[in-house]
């Protein structure tokens, strides 16, 4: 007798009973379908087992990989709102007995110049080939260009660039002097919005609905926290400094990916270095001007609180390095979402150590920019990404049902067996 036959002889003489008894729900092979549930076949396991050492290792690396970019997310959100709100509230700090935001603006982007140094420290750390200053120089500076960066290009790339990031600076500097900081940073928030209105109109960007709510959104927060202290005062012109701050911080970042396009860890180093090589060569007769003409003074460079001033720049340069180093080490949504954090770290310190106390106008206008901003951080294909999980979630719901039931037919079929009787069901 053949073997194939004799091992399913059972399966075979309930399938002709099912069959001739009109089982409901029966359908062929069941049975032998039930008797080897969840055992592939053998060509199954010859495609599983093929090189099933490779498979795990390439699973735990996967795993490993994605551990760690999340673990360094973690420490790169905290990271980042910890310097914006530590630059945020030094600022604060400084003015009680220092009002000159300008040359503040000034001597933090001076700083910039260490940027570059910094990544190359990194470099020589941590690459297998390292590369000589000159060679990682010239590497960079294709980011004005195959040509690299030369003088043409260095008034014509990095002038309005370095003016935009100079107004940005100077502009949220002032707001402080108006706002708290919760509310200066949750205005900056706003910028965004602006991002994305500027790359829609400008750079053809798509056209996201979700993302129009989310501006009108910011600029509601904006009406209401201009609406605080009704349209009147200080509160107003706060406002309007620090939405000039987010609107020229989303005209940089525009115009950088209009005319340089995207740039790696280095290039950016390169090209924020260049920044404060600009900022110390061709603006620094502003603070000089400011200075004799009173607006800015000071007693003695003695008097300076030389400090804060280092706090406050080293922050600054510590975000930047931290936002592009970020890009690299983890997902860049995680940097944005460490941004928009500043917004409860500037609360909590205000709220403990300055005693700000909240009106609700605020709180809510704080509240819809904060979610506005969030919006914006839905990838382009949300919608179908959202569509896909819903239809996994019924998929799998529909196949536990179906397997609930076959589960209840086959119990039913077994007790009928071991009663010794037949459901024979009605012509």
């Amino acid at each position: 007798m053949d073997v194939k036959a004799a091992s399913n002889g059972v399966s075979t003489i309930e399938d002709r009973i099912l069959r001739i008894t009109g089982y409901y729900g029966y359908y062929p092979g069941y049975s032998s379908h039930q008797r080897g549930e969840g055992i592939p076949s053998s060509s199954e396991n010859h495609t599983e087992n093929l090189n099933p050492d490779n498979n795990v290792k390439t699973r735990c690396q996967s795993c490993t990989s994605t551990f760690f970019k999340i673990f360094w997310g973690f420490l790169v959100i905290l990271s980042v709102s910890s310097s914006w709100v530590g630059t945020t509230q030094i600022v604060k700090v400084t003015y009680k007995n220092f009002h000159c935001p300008f040359f503040m603006t000034w001597f933090s982007t001076n700083w910039n110049l260490m940027f570059f140094p910094v990544y190359y420290s990194g470099h020589l750390a941590s690459a297998e080939e390292k590369q000589t200053l000159i060679q990682k120089i010239r590497e960079c500076s294709r980011i004005f260009g195959e040509e690299g960066l030369t003088l043409k290009l260095f008034l014509k790339r990095t002038a309005p660039f370095s003016i935009l990031w100079t107004l940005t600076n100077y502009l949220y500097l002032l707001a402080l002097k108006k706002l708290t900081a919760t509310d200066v940073s949750a205005l900056f928030c706003c910028n965004k919005a602006f991002v994305f209105l500027l790359s829609w109109i400008v750079l053809k960007d798509k056209f996201m609905g979700v993302r129009i709510v989310a501006t009108i959104m910011a600029i509601t927060g904006i009406v209401m926290m201009a609406y605080a202290d009704g349209f009147h005062g200080d509160s107003i012109i706060g406002v309007a400094l620090a939405v000039g701050s987010a609107s020229t911080s989303a005209l940089y970042k525009v115009l950088f990916k209009m005319f340089l396009g995207s740039a790696n860890f280095g290039e950016a180093a390169y090209f924020i270095s260049t920044l404060g090589f600009f900022n110390l060569i061709f603006i620094s007769s502003a603070p000089v001007i400011l200075y004799f003409t009173k607006v800015e003074y000071w007693s003695s460079f003695s008097a300076l609180p030389w400090g804060y001033l280092c706090g406050v720049a080293g922050l600054w340069l510590a975000f930047n390095v931290l936002v592009n180093v970020g890009v690299v080490l983890t997902y860049p949504i995680l940097i944005s979402i460490g941004t928009v954090l500043s917004v409860p770290g500037n609360a909590a310190v205000d709220l403990m150590k300055h005693e700000v106390i909240f009106s609700m106008v605020r709180l809510t206008a704080t509240s819809i920019i904060c979610i506005g901003f969030l919006l914006m951080l839905l990838p382009e294909e949300w919608d179908e990404i959202t569509l896909r999980f819903i239809n996994r979630l019924k998929e799998k719901k529909n196949e536990e049902q179906t397997e609930d039931t076959t589960e209840s037919s086959v119990h039913t079929r077994s007790r009928s067996r071991a009663n010794g009787t037949v459901s024979i069901p009605l012509a």
